[in-house]
């Protein structure tokens, strides 16, 4: 890849975002300067549409996004799903019946209406948007499941995150994907062959950039296929260890403006 890229890709939380959860300014003149310079930016995250408007409103010009790890290409100039790869209500139901075997307790989510809406089971902590109109407990499991889902959310406290991954991948293997991005027990499901890297890889083919014009920033384990994917992979010196284990090279910590400091090194001055 040569040091100018032909487009940046950057997941948002714990690489993007600040601890505190807010984009800096020097982070939100970086991004200007990029656009500015006629590259593209996308942000490849997990979060769901319902959870961009927080980030949106920090920034000065609202970028195109890769949601729901992958399940969901999203324009925010005209608030439109352009692209979405959801998991069938027949697979959904195949996916929960194992993982009630094989994890005792598991409580199961979904982002539904292409990642506007939340339906959980009453068991099923919900930790960030509990009071949004659009996220509802369902009364039964067949409601729950009865819709298709950009992503089905398992969560199980009684294991570490790496562990419930690995057993929830286990139990699923071959039915659909498994990451996780928080530091809690919780396990984001996607579709079989929708990832971050599969996502970024659709929006990248429809501009004619293969990934070796693609510099891509993450932290966590759902960002792996990305930055494999990429040309340039960059891992935020906060990144989970396997992250670091496969990037190319690591910038500073979220904290730091990690993302900005690396984009002022590879971008023409100007």
């Amino acid at each position: 890849m040569s040091d100018v890229p032909r487009l940046v890709a950057t997941d948002i939380d714990g690489t993007l975002l600040g601890d505190d959860h807010t984009i800096s300014a020097r982070t939100n003149e970086m991004l200007a300067r990029v656009s500015a310079a006629g590259i593209p930016v996308v942000l490849v995250t997990g979060r769901p549409i319902r959870w961009l408007p927080l980030v949106y409103a920090q920034l000065s010009t609202p970028l195109p996004a890769v949601c729901a790890n992958g399940a969901v290409v999203y324009d925010p100039l005209t608030d439109s799903v352009v692209r979405a790869d959801p998991l069938a209500p027949e697979l959904l139901g195949e996916v929960a019946r194992r993982l009630r075997e094989a994890v005792p307790g598991v409580s199961f989510a979904v982002e539904v209406a292409e990642g506007r809406h939340l339906r959980h089971e009453a068991e099923y902590p919900v930790r960030w948007d509990a009071d949004h109109e659009a996220v509802r407990a369902v009364t039964t499991p067949e409601e729950l499941l009865a819709a298709p889902a950009v992503k089905l959310l398992a969560r199980s406290d009684l294991h570490t995150p790496d562990a419930f991954v690995e057993l929830v991948s286990k139990a699923i293997e071959g039915l659909a994907e498994a990451t996780h991005s928080s530091n809690s027990g919780l396990v984001e499901i996607s579709a079989a062959g929708v990832t971050k890297a599969a996502g970024l890889a659709w929006y990248c083919e429809q501009r004619g950039i293969g990934p070796a014009g693609v510099l891509a920033f993450g932290d966590m384990p759902n960002d792996i296929p990305m930055l494999s994917w990429a040309g340039r992979a960059v891992a935020m010196a906060n990144a989970h260890p396997a992250v670091l284990a496969i990037a190319d090279e690591v910038t500073a910590a979220n904290h730091a403006d990690g993302v900005a400091a690396y984009l002022d090194r590879c971008l023409p001055a100007g």
